[in-house]
């Protein structure tokens, strides 16, 4: 890890307070687009329990483009594991249902890639292996210098940059920054100091985690493998492999107003596998899982992202995810001002485009949680005819409620900024659900993928900053080129085959550098005011 202390005279670009996931995606988008950033962390070391344990597809996604997936996809559960989901009356019961769902390995090699809506699919991959992979990145490349056991003090705003007050070994300094985002979670220290506070659903589910380390569990397990198992004992409960061998994590849930003190890990252990087994803890964490969206999501030059900004019960990993979004739009903003081809008014559309999608997925998590977490029959852990059929009857809501938590595409390709100020010619948009998208790229969304004869995704082709496709060949580009040059605009032209005309409907597609769509349309287009409306300088209108 690269530690750099900085002085008092030093200025900082971008200061990144959080070095988690959110934060860290951060610090790697900002260095990629050749902006310095410091990350300070106040706890030396990271946390024992595992949180988030899957990074998206959209997550993943971005992590191609940071030059990280594989690298990300090589971590977690061994290459050959299933990713699969089992409900079980007991991990030692009765099946009830199953997704199967593929392995890293198979992933990696592309098994079935040419029916994938992504050229990255979803990762199962505990946040504990995850940070190091990110944080290892980050340490590689110039610019983020990352600063463990600094807290945050205080912050004081001026017209032109931030006072930050940092403690690290007893001593306090003031750094300058230009900007401030707070990536430091859902006791975030940033969002204190700026008085926002957090609107929703208090308490929609209480539960109690615990962390193992259980070789037998793990024997026990590998007679039919999987990602999770869902058991259904006293509590509705999920058995989490984190290495895909010793190592355990058991989420029970209890309902909001349940006193979860009381409840002794070791029981609930037994009760979802159900029998005793060798089995040490590792660690004991008993939370609430919320619906919460800041009021805000900035305030003058300081910014809010991942649980800082939003928390909400963890169905689908979204949490995580969400924060790993929030990082990608505001990175590109942040450099397009620091390198000054777009206003400083630019950055309000973070506010705008990040709010709503985390309002849309606060709403759409906390539903799905709702009728998974709905009580069960008890009548399924009968023997015989009874029995056989309530376990049928809880595979048929399953059946319903499931694949789209697992399998969330809506949330990875269906979120949009469709009422941004940045985009145009959006249209009225139904609300975000975990399965809902279209692989047909439209204003706001982000672009679909496709293959390309070399292998590569359309993604992949795309510039690092905006980019022009034209599916038409003989539309002429050079009076975008011209524009773009004379704003100072970073513009890369693309030419894509004409082979997926549903898919790309128009001739000519601008792509923001965060690979959302911000106008599509045809040759007689103005470019500079649609150069300058995605840019911040105008105020954006339907074309």
């Amino acid at each position: 890890m690269k530690q750099q202390r900085i002085s008092e005279e030093d200025w900082v670009d971008v200061l990144v307070v959080g070095a988690g996931p959110t934060g860290l995606t951060l610090a790697i988008d900002l260095a990629r687009r050749g902006v310095a950033c410091h990350v300070i962390e106040a706890t030396e070391q990271r946390a024992v329990n595992p949180r988030c344990n899957t990074t998206s597809a959209r997550s993943m996604e971005i992590f191609r483009r940071l030059g990280l997936a594989d690298e990300v996809r090589r971590a977690g559960l061994p290459r050959d594991y299933p990713t699969s989901i089992q409900y079980r009356t007991t991990l030692l019961g009765e099946e009830i249902f199953r997704i199967d769902l593929p392995s890293a390995g198979e992933a990696l090699t592309g098994v079935g890639k040419e029916h994938w809506p992504t050229p990255e699919p979803q990762h199962r991959i505990s946040q504990l292996y995850l940070e190091p992979v990110l944080e290892r990145y980050a340490s590689r490349l110039p610019g983020p210098a990352i600063e463990r056991g600094a807290r945050l003090v205080e912050l004081r705003q001026h017209e032109d940059h931030v006072e930050a007050v940092v403690n690290s070994d007893g001593t306090t300094r003031v750094l300058r920054c230009a900007y401030v985002v707070g990536c430091d979670g859902a006791h975030s220290t940033v969002r204190r100091q700026l008085g926002i506070r957090y609107q929703g659903v208090e308490a929609i589910q209480k539960f109690v985690s615990t962390f193992v380390r259980s070789p037998e569990l793990g024997r026990l397990a590998a007679c039919d493998s999987a990602w999770t198992y869902w058991t259904y004992g006293r509590r509705l409960a999920s058995l989490i492999a984190i290495d895909g061998d010793e190592l355990w994590l058991n989420h029970v849930a209890f309902p909001p107003d349940h006193d979860t003190d009381h409840e002794d890990p070791e029981q609930l252990l037994r009760e979802a596998v159900g029998a005793e087994i060798e089995h040490e803890v590792i660690g004991v964490v008993r939370w609430t899982g919320r619906q919460l969206v800041a009021e805000r999501y900035h305030n003058g030059r300081v910014f809010l992202a991942g649980d800082a900004a939003h928390i909400w019960i963890p169905v689908g990993g979204f949490g995580m995810n969400a924060g790993i979004q929030d990082a990608a739009t505001l990175s590109w903003m942040l450099a397009a001002v620091h390198h000054g081809w777009a206003p400083a008014d630019l950055l309000t559309a973070y506010e705008k485009e990040r709010k709503p999608v985390g309002e849309q997925f606060a709403r759409a998590v906390g539903s799905a949680a709702r009728a998974s977490l709905a009580d069960v029959s008890p009548d399924i852990h009968l023997p015989g005819p009874d029995g056989e059929q309530a376990r049928a009857e809880l595979a048929r809501r399953l059946a319903t409620t499931e694949p789209h938590r697992y399998s969330p595409d809506g949330f990875s390709f269906g979120y949009h900024y469709a009422s941004s100020p940045l985009v145009v010619g959006s249209e009225q948009q139904d609300a975000i659900s975990m399965g809902g998208f279209q692989e047909r790229a439209q204003a706001g969304f982000r672009l679909p993928h496709a293959w390309l004869d070399d292998d590569r995704s359309v993604l992949d082709a795309l510039g690092p900053d905006f980019t022009l496709l034209r599916t038409d060949s003989g539309v002429d580009v050079e009076p975008w080129v011209d524009a773009a040059r004379e704003s100072g605009i970073p513009l890369t032209v693309v030419d894509l085959p004409r082979r997926w005309p549903d898919r790309y409907p128009t001739a000519l597609l601008l792509v923001r550098p965060d690979q959302h769509v911000a106008w599509m349309g045809e040759a007689d287009a103005p470019p500079e005011e649609l150069l300058y409306t995605v840019t911040g300088r105008l105020a954006a209108h339907q074309q």
